[in-house]
């Protein structure tokens, strides 16, 4: 490589090819990825992670943001998934409640025995009855009554655990939700939780694995094959390919597990994934009549509806589609109608239409391939399948499988395979370990003291802003927010964020492309919160931090206007900026 090819190749990019040796390559920085390089990293394992995009980018950035046990698993007789999801999400609300906080979960009934005679096929059999009603008070309670047993035995190392369910009648129901269907006799009310920012938990996971200083993270970079033991790495911005060597190889690229592997010459068929969608709307009637909770209702068809409030939106979702990775996923409009069409059916008094659609994203379930007729019955646990590496005896772990909420317990068990292969031992555990910026973060009653103490110059109302999107490392944001008189200058268009808090994120946070800021680094995409100017405003400050020409700055606009459109159903073009 010349030196001149060299200067263009980023930091962290050069960095793996001056050092292209590591104990282990993880391919995939979704959630699983992260949490399998931060359990390692911890563990004084020299570690590289690369992904073809950003960090959370594809399934990660596309779930229903439930950290959740899994109360339909009880069904499928999946205990062991079960007492494992409720242990993983105690211990989340535990480690990370910067990012995961409670969420009341409602589920409308309206009658007392439906199911009860269907239950037993579905656990027995594996399938549905040719003729479905939708679950009724007593086969709910039963379950409910199960998940708390779950719920109180798997307690964090510290007590955390949820309340215990709460079942009322029809006149309790409409004193408390009013706006719900008429048809409703009863509801059912648990905890589960929910993880507020996903992409930017899964960058904090990255962050602790970087601060042990065993984490080399390149994103943007694809695995695309393989010469003898060496896994030839391309860098997608300026096309750079060189061979990285390991001694344990791990692919955790999620639905895109086969093609990784297709890619360094192994053909697998390890992947059977779901497509799942959502909408984002915005609509002030919808947001007040949730009261702040999940509502989780049965189709009469079997599908499941989640409506609930996020960031001063309402999320509508999700469908169980079987899809192929190889192709492009998105949000299509049939699924648009029937998230409507369901909207009304939960609060029919409600109208819920497409103009007040903000945002929509899809992705895949990186489920394994299975027989089963019904997308639903398909397992969500994990496995990992030992292979090798074409032609030689390097050792290849392939992760398939595996949901939001496990991601800790499947980067431990994956740690412990891959320390085993090494001849290492273990010295550091996750299970209690708190998460970056859920560091030291103060309980609610004290952020009032903490910000005057740790934020000086932002102001109250700015500092506990900065302290909701951030965590502790609004301790960063906020000194480079009130550096200069520059940097503490408002976006015109989007007056909730300053020009040092983007700056620094953009330096700070390895933002490769404008869309990691729009769509992943902030929740400005999924507000619904972007225009044409704002686009434009923000490429500009984004563009400044990492020194962009003005051509970048433009190509970069163009990647992020179409990556809106065409994944996220959002035309800029009808949008009109804030005012002044």
């Amino acid at each position: 490589m010349t030196p001149r090819a060299s200067r263009r190749l980023r930091p962290e990019v050069r960095a793996l090819v001056d050092r292209p040796r590591a104990d282990v390559l993880v391919i995939g920085a979704g959630i699983n990825g992260v949490a399998i390089a931060r359990d390692l990293a911890l563990n004084g394992v020299d570690v590289v992670l690369v992904d073809r995009g950003d960090v959370a980018a594809e399934t990660s950035a596309a779930s229903s943001r439930m950290v959740h046990g899994g109360v339909r698993y009880l069904e499928n007789g999946e205990f062991r998934l079960v007492r494992e999801s409720v242990e993983e999400r105690n211990r989340l609300l535990a480690n990370a409640p910067h990012h995961v906080k409670p969420l009341p979960t409602t589920i409308p009934i309206r009658n007392i025995f439906g199911g009860v005679a269907n239950a037993p096929l579905r656990f027995l059999l594996g399938r549905q009855p040719r003729r479905q009603r939708p679950r009724g008070a007593l086969l709910i309670k039963t379950g409910l009554w199960l998940y708390d047993a779950y719920s109180n035995a798997g307690r964090a190392a510290d007590g955390t655990s949820v309340p215990r369910h709460r079942f009322v009648g029809r006149a309790r129901t409409f004193e408390e939700l009013p706006d719900l269907h008429p048809a409703t006799r009863f509801t059912a009310t648990y905890f589960d939780a929910m993880v507020s920012r996903p992409e930017r938990y899964a960058w904090d996971l990255a962050s602790d694995a970087a601060r042990t200083g065993g984490l080399r993270l390149a994103t943007y970079v694809e695995a695309v094959g393989h010469e003898g033991e060496a896994v030839t790495l391309r860098d997608e911005l300026t096309g750079h390919e060189w061979g990285v060597l390991a001694d344990v190889v791990v692919n955790a690229s999620g639905p895109f597990t086969d093609l990784t592997n297709g890619a360094l010459g192994e053909r697998t068929a390890y992947m059977g994934g779901t497509k799942g969608s959502h909408i984002v709307v915005d609509n002030a009637e919808l947001l007040a009549a949730c009261r702040g909770r999940e509502i989780f209702f049965e189709n009469a068809d079997g599908r499941i509806v989640l409506v609930y409030p996020m960031h001063g939106r309402v999320i509508v979702g999700t469908t169980d589609i079987p899809a192929d990775a190889s192709d492009p996923v998105v949000c299509t409009e049939e699924e648009v109608d029937y998230f409507l069409e369901l909207a009304a059916h939960v609060f029919p008094g409600i109208p819920v239409t497409r103009d007040q659609i903000v945002f929509r994203y899809a992705g895949i379930r990186p489920l394994p391939a299975a027989d089963a007729t019904e997308p639903g019955r398909i397992s969500r646990d994990y496995r990992v399948e030992p292979g090798t590496l074409p032609g030689t005896a390097l050792p290849v772990l392939s992760v398939v499988g595996g949901k939001w909420t496990t991601h800790r317990a499947l980067g431990e068990q994956v740690g412990d395979r891959v320390l085993a292969l090494l001849g290492l031992d273990r010295f550091v555990a996750t299970d209690a370990l708190t998460v970056g910026a859920s560091r030291g973060l103060p309980r609610p009653d004290d952020q009032d003291v903490w910000v005057r103490a740790r934020l000086p110059g932002v102001g109250q109302a700015r500092g506990r802003e900065l302290l909701a999107r951030y965590g502790t490392d609004a301790i960063g944001v906020a000194g480079a927010e009130v550096a200069t008189k520059a940097t503490a200058r408002r976006l015109r268009t989007l007056p909730a964020y300053s020009v040092g808090e983007l700056s620094h994120v953009a330096r700070t946070e390895r933002v490769v492309r404008l869309a990691d800021v729009a769509l992943r680094r902030t929740t400005l995409a999924f507000e619904g919160l972007l225009t044409e100017e704002s686009v434009e405003e923000l490429a500009d400050v984004v563009g400044d931090a990492l020194h962009w020409s003005r051509r970048r700055r433009r190509d970069e606009v163009e990647l992020l206007v179409n990556r809106l459109r065409e994944a996220h159903g959002v035309d800029l073009r009808r949008r009109h900026s804030v005012p002044r």
